[in-house]
């Protein structure tokens, strides 16, 4: 087998390294709930449960994507909450392997969630609660091996805003910065 020796072999090679991993990370199997109690608080349910206030609210959302600096603005009805908030649903950190991963801290109102390992995906969240109610959200992600690194900011402020900013380095490929911006019941 010769095609390996070439530039080509060696890009195909490559991407059928990175198509495998991807793959693989697909296929792990959901994790099933036990009914006992959370340790931390509870990001899953509380995305679930936007995902359908804002689905019945069916409000108009400026929503604004920026690729490296060039940015479109629209004005549009999101079909589908569950899949615009899927980085916030898929930062829980509720699972029972992870059960004393993180440090909490409690401060007045705000919530602190630190991760205590380098491997975890979610390194930091911050909550800010009033009276009992969720003010905002603010969570740091890092994923990084051999093949790319990415970071991501997501902030949440119930009935106003939600942003992701991520940036992702692919190894032998140029940096991507990425941004998306939803403005709820906005106005250009």
């Amino acid at each position: 087998m010769y095609w390996y020796r070439s530039n080509s072999g060696i890009v195909w090679l490559l991407f059928s390294g990175l198509l495998l991993t991807l793959c693989c990370a697909a296929c792990k199997p959901d994790i099933k709930e036990t009914g006992a109690a959370l340790k931390y608080f509870d990001l899953k349910g509380y995305f679930n449960g936007e995902i359908g206030r804002l689905t019945k609210l069916n409000k108009p959302v400026v929503k604004t994507v920026t690729h490296n600096g060039t940015s479109e603005s629209k004005k549009v009805h999101i079909n589908n909450w569950g899949t615009e908030l899927d980085l916030f649903v898929g930062s829980d950190i509720n699972r029972p392997a992870w059960k004393d991963s993180y440090t909490v801290t409690c401060s007045d109102n705000f919530f602190i969630y630190k991760a205590k390992f380098p491997e975890l995906k979610m390194r930091q969240m911050v909550i800010k609660k009033d009276k009992g109610m969720v003010k905002w959200i603010l969570i740091f992600n890092r994923t990084k091996n051999i093949l790319y690194q990415t970071t991501e900011k997501l902030s949440y402020f119930p009935d106003s805003l939600y942003l992701i900013e991520k940036d992702q380095k692919v190894r032998l490929m140029a940096k991507n910065k990425y941004k998306v911006q939803g403005l709820i019941d906005g106005d250009f």
